[in-house]
């Protein structure tokens, strides 16, 4: 079954048209495709979609849209929005735009439901009988997930209010950041992690699954790939001491400097300081000392969702 599914988040706008088999839980991927959008950009302050970030998302749409008539046949139009679209007072009317003007079945998830999908694609090339514990780490731009559970099912889930794009604009206010600005970043974070998740809960888990755009960037700017390589950043374990080594360069730069970053698309140069430390912290606040990144992030599971709900 061809799926078509856009994710809307608070930093970024994605694209995923999949050939999709439910009952084997096999994804293949006919077009995937990534803009940073910043639907969130000055919603910390505003509590509002802006215009100008809402017609950057419907000019990426407009895109997606050419992209997929283009591939035909598909059979199911999913989108969901994340964080940004939860907390804004006009996120209801940007989510009926999606659906009205694009032809989206367009869902403005809660975060219970965000894990859920993330899980579910973060695991979906893995052994479903698989005994070890895990924690899948979704950094977004308003909101992080953790999701720890064992095969395909889920134990625990909690969504925090902290995301690169919201905590960039409420920390980081100069070019490069400040110490004392990365420093109150860092204890922000750590705080709300240590307080999302059980402590007993931290020791007991064996492994980090990270998705998203923070860590496919980390995990590509740890190999220098230019052009980025899917095939290497999906499966690559980024360790703690790179990420450590990695933060410290990217915030002892400029952000016209971070734009060139081998690796590091330069639409994220704004957000990967802060990104960089989250990262840092969730690795630490499981005493783990790596990562492994992985390219199955929300689109795969909205995509086996989609079509799971279509078969029946």
């Amino acid at each position: 079954m061809r799926i078509a599914v856009v994710d809307i988040g608070t930093n970024s706008t994605r694209l995923l048209v999949a050939d999709v088999d439910p009952a084997a839980g096999t994804v293949r991927e006919l077009e995937r495709r990534s803009e940073v959008t910043r639907l969130g950009a000055g919603l910390e302050a505003s509590g509002r979609l802006s215009d100008e970030a809402m017609a950057r998302v419907f000019a990426t749409l407009d895109g997606y849209l050419e992209i997929t008539d283009a591939v035909g046949g598909v059979a199911v139009r999913r989108a969901v929005l994340t964080s940004a679209t939860r907390d804004a007072a006009n996120g209801p009317q940007f989510s009926a735009r999606v659906r009205d003007d694009y032809g989206f079945d367009a869902r403005t998830i809660p975060g219970e439901e965000e894990a859920r999908l993330s899980f579910l694609g973060a695991t979906s090339s893995r052994d479903p009988e698989g005994g070890e514990q895990i924690v899948v780490l979704d950094i977004g731009g308003g909101s992080t997930e953790f999701i720890v559970g064992r095969g395909r099912a889920v134990e625990f889930h909690v969504s925090t209010q902290a995301g690169v794009v919201r905590h960039s604009e409420r920390h980081l206010h100069h070019d490069p950041p400040l110490p004392a600005e990365l420093d109150a970043l860092a204890r922000d974070v750590r705080a709300t992690f240590a307080a999302a998740v059980p402590e007993e809960l931290r020791a007991s888990t064996g492994a980090m699954i990270a998705v998203a755009g923070t860590a496919t960037s980390m995990a590509a700017i740890d190999q220098a790939l230019e052009p980025y390589d899917p095939a290497r950043v999906d499966g690559y374990r980024v360790s703690l001491a790179a990420c450590e080594r990695i933060s410290q360069r990217l915030a002892a730069m400029t952000d016209a400097e971070r734009r060139e970053v081998a690796g590091l698309h330069p639409q994220r140069a704004p957000t990967i300081v802060a990104g960089s430390l989250f990262i840092i912290e969730a690795v630490r606040a499981f005493g783990l000392d790596a990562a492994e990144v992985s390219e199955h992030d929300i689109l795969y599971g909205v995509a086996l969702d989609a079509a799971a709900a279509a078969a029946r």
